[in-house]
């Protein structure tokens, strides 16, 4: 049990599981899974135990405990500098540990309803010279760090716990889906210099934005795919799983509307006022907190995306430099996979607090169970 070759990561948004599990030893063998289209969280629990039961099966491996991806409307980025003296000492990485606890007791102090999901330093500034990674060794009078912090609720994060705790399943790594897939999708397409990522999820839009190979900010719209479908259903006067449909099939070439008394042009026109408004939000987000005038290239990517294709994402006018990108349950899974097992040089590795043990019997019990 303890030799475990998969790692399994559920992807938990607040419409859709997305799950895999892949080996860590041979990443190529891996097996995905994905539950239907959720309206609300009473069924939430079948679909993990239904999605769990899968993957033991597929691989003949217990899964005791598993990696969450989650994103939140009220996740935080929060940016820290933090110095210290070091009177021409050499440079150690307890002094980068030291300055890192500081800097975590600060963001624990004044947003104790969160939870670190991310710790990041962008930045080493050692006697008035900048560094993207640690210099190892070398003496210096005066250390200075940047660091970013990206956040998620506590009770978003215990309620997912409670979920997966009922399976009697531990939840290994908290990892925020949108930063994850962000870091693969810039280092899977080779891009540098200034990025944008615009990840619209089913509640929130994510904005995580790039420049010179560093992560500047991640910002958050509470707008998503969501408001797209309740659009959908209220104009056509359709339910929200029908609405839904309709949206994800959209861009598909093939009828799709199956004799429906309302138009293309007519759905065409609900969703698309509505993608232009959270992408002018985005707009308007991204010019409040540019660092330069250059103008950066944007990627579209998430669930509220598929709306969009290359001929409808030309419709929109500020649009100059923006792809949209086509992702998968493979990609999102194996973007915490990378984000773990690959760790960026700039992340600091949080390690996860142990987990209730079950006494043999009670295991025994569960595990029949």
């Amino acid at each position: 049990m303890n030799n475990k070759n998969f790692q399994t990561f559920f992807d938990c948004s607040f419409s859709k599981i997305k799950a895999g599990t892949i080996n860590k030893n041979k990443p190529n063998e891996a097996y995905y899974d994905e539950s239907k289209f959720l309206t609300d969280y009473s069924s939430l629990d079948f679909e993990i135990q239904k999605i769990v039961a899968s993957f033991e099966k597929i691989t003949n491996e217990y899964i005791d405990n598993v990696n969450l991806m989650i994103d939140s409307p009220k996740m935080l980025s929060i940016g820290i500098s933090i110095s210290k003296k070091l009177d021409g000492l050499k440079l150690k990485q307890a002094n980068i540990q030291f300055l890192i606890q500081e800097a975590k007791q600060q963001v624990l102090k004044y947003y104790a309803s969160y939870n670190i999901a991310h710790i990041i330093i962008n930045n080493y500034k050692i006697d008035k010279v900048d560094y993207l990674y640690f210099p190892d060794e070398i003496k210096c009078n005066f250390l200075s760090l940047d660091i970013l912090f990206i956040c998620l609720p506590n009770e978003l994060v215990l309620n997912f716990k409670e979920f997966f705790f009922k399976s009697n399943i531990s939840v290994n790594q908290i990892i925020c889906s949108s930063y994850a897939k962000s870091i693969n999708y810039k280092n899977r397409l080779n891009l540098n210099n200034h990025i944008i990522f615009i990840d619209i999820g089913f509640n929130k839009t994510s904005i995580i934005s790039y420049f010179n190979d560093k992560i500047v900010s991640l910002d958050v719209l509470p707008v998503g795919g969501n408001n797209i479908t309740k659009d959908i259903s209220k104009v056509l006067k359709i339910s929200e799983v029908k609405a839904e449909n309709l949206k994800i099939n959209f861009t598909k070439k093939e009828n799709f509307l199956n004799g429906e008394s309302f138009s293309v042009e007519l759905l065409e026109k609900i969703i698309f006022a509505r993608v232009e408004e959270i992408l002018e939000m985005c707009v308007e987000s991204i010019k409040l907190k540019s660092i330069t005038s250059d103008q950066p290239k944007l990627i579209l990517m998430g669930g509220g995306s598929k709306a969009l294709d290359k001929e409808y994402k030309d419709k929109i006018s500020f649009a100059n430099d923006m792809d949209l990108l086509e992702e998968t349950t493979d990609d999102i899974c194996n973007s915490g996979f990378k984000l773990l097992m690959e760790l960026n040089k700039q992340e600091v590795l949080i390690v996860p607090k142990k987990q209730t043990k079950y006494e043999f019997f009670e295991k025994l019990f569960l595990f029949f169970k």
